[in-house]
């Protein structure tokens, strides 16, 4: 006989009804493992992680930012952080990416004109998302990060090599092209950090366009002088 004995009261019953809809909401699918969004979650959440891990490795660097820190800052479990973008270091990578967005879309403009004009373009590129405070914010994360920690400027330059650099060498006819893109970048990265993160004086506070105007010819000198 399958019914319930008189031994069952009514403890035994409510455990009964807590197992059954457990078991319910497996076979439905609505149970779900902790820190996995759920269908509703909002479609800014990776945005939002990927704005406070920016912020996080600008104002810490990568070594001092864990990926707890992260997830404080945009206001979710450490586990979805993972979710979305795995280890601390991939997190740093997908964040370098967007942050690096502006310079891939602005390459093409580099590489669009004469040659003799490259190095002016490549300078006032370079120059003008420093400028700007909506992309200095994120590219001084990016560098004090590299600076730093090998992991991040293995990121930076594997980024930097492959989709800025090798596209600027293939455009040049020369046969140390590689090395002359290198040259021309070390060029504007070294004047960036002695402006924008030592911020020595009186690079610091001069002109962008007497920057330009003085670095451009040395940039054209290293991409395609003798």
């Amino acid at each position: 006989m399958t019914g319930r004995t008189a031994s069952d009261g009514p403890d035994a019953s409510a455990a009964s009804a807590a197992s059954d809809a457990a078991a319910s909401a497996r076979s439905n699918g609505t149970a779900r493992r902790r820190g996995r969004p759920s269908r509703t979650e909002s479609a800014g959440t990776r945005d939002r992680i990927l704005d406070a891990a920016r912020a996080e490795f600008s104002e810490r660097g990568f070594e001092k930012t864990s990926v707890r820190g992260i997830a404080k800052s945009a206001g979710v479990d450490s586990a979805l952080v993972h979710h979305y973008f795995g280890t601390k270091e991939q997190v740093f990578e997908a964040a370098v990416e967007v942050a690096f967005a502006p310079v891939l879309t602005a390459r093409d403009t580099v590489l669009d004109g004469p040659l003799d004009e490259v190095g002016e373009r490549m300078t006032r590129m370079i120059i003008g998302l420093w400028e700007s405070p909506v992309t200095r914010a994120p590219l001084l994360a990016i560098v004090r990060s590299a600076v730093n920690n090998e992991i991040a400027a293995g990121v930076f330059r594997r980024l930097i090599a492959s989709q800025l650099l090798r596209r600027i060498a293939g455009q040049l006819d020369v046969p140390d092209a590689e090395l002359r893109a290198e040259l021309a970048a070390a060029q504007l990265v070294g004047v960036a950090m002695i402006r924008y993160v030592i911020k020595v004086e009186p690079l610091a506070s001069a002109d962008a366009e007497q920057i330009i105007g003085r670095v451009a010819p040395v940039v054209q000198g290293h991409l395609t002088g003798r």
